[in-house]
């Protein structure tokens, strides 16, 4: 039977990191970060996902009249200047309410770990959106053939790690598992208010595009409550509690990985 992630047990199938979307695996959801606790908050996570997918494609096709990439490729880049400065900023102010009761110190691992995996993936879709926006002066003569597969290759695992983060948003429930769902609803509201404010509606008109933009940080915010009520129900776990109060739980243990 294949173990929870890659190859942790043997005769666990070896992944191909040749393909995008195994090389995302690796990559975004390390064996460090700790499986979810709750399997039914992840399923909802994943239908959320989808449907969010279905409805950005329509509007990016259907209602602006054809494919339009230059806006997909701009909301992309705003979004990972977000998460940029957003994460971080979040996690400080939970790191300064939790100083009161014990030491950050043992938190700095897992932190840097996160960190990491938030400036990787920022920096993966910059590469990709350059190597989008350029490949016709990048893949002139011999090298068309090659850049264009890395082009696609590269598109491939940005969108597969956009799903491996969209779990667990850069490996954060390492450091506590209120984390993920805190700053899931921080950053779509963020993203989404600024389209609000503006009336950037998508040609959507005023009600469906009120509907459009707000559904996204709705609906993340709707599970990412539920998900911080049952943390708090079933493993008594608040987001306002230190996380040395609650050591995250060894992956191995868990029946409901990821990407199950």
């Amino acid at each position: 039977m294949a173990g929870p992630r890659g190859n942790r047990t043997p005769g666990a199938p070896r992944r191909n990191y040749l393909k995008a979307h195994h090389a995302a695996w690796a990559v975004f959801h390390p064996a460090w970060i700790p499986e979810p606790l709750d399997p039914s908050v992840e399923e909802l996570k994943r239908i959320r996902v989808a449907a969010g997918t279905v409805a950005a494609v329509g509007v990016y096709t259907f209602v602006e009249g054809g494919f339009a990439p230059a806006e997909m490729l701009q909301n992309l880049l705003v979004a990972s200047v977000v998460l940029l400065f957003v994460t971080p900023l979040t996690v400080a102010v939970m790191l300064w309410m939790w100083r009161r009761a014990g030491s950050l110190r043992p938190l700095r691992p897992a932190l840097l770990k996160a960190l990491g995996l938030l400036l990787t993936f920022v920096g993966s879709v910059v590469a990709t959106v350059l190597l989008l926006q350029n490949a016709n002066s990048l893949g002139g003569g011999l090298l068309v053939i090659p850049v264009g597969l890395l082009t696609l290759w590269m598109v491939w695992f940005v969108g597969a790690g956009a799903l491996r983060i969209n779990g667990n948003f850069f490996g954060t429930a390492a450091v506590h598992r209120c984390l993920p769902p805190l700053l899931a609803m921080v950053t779509t509201w963020l993203m989404a208010l600024p389209d609000l404010f503006t009336g950037d509606l998508h040609g959507l008109g005023l009600a469906l595009g009120i509907v459009f933009i707000l559904g996204a940080p709705v609906t993340v915010s709707a599970i990412a409550l539920y998900e911080m009520a049952r943390l708090k129900r079933a493993y008594g776990i608040r987001l306002t509690d230190h996380p040395g109060r609650h050591p995250a739980q060894s992956p191995y243990n868990l029946r409901s990985p990821y990407g199950r």
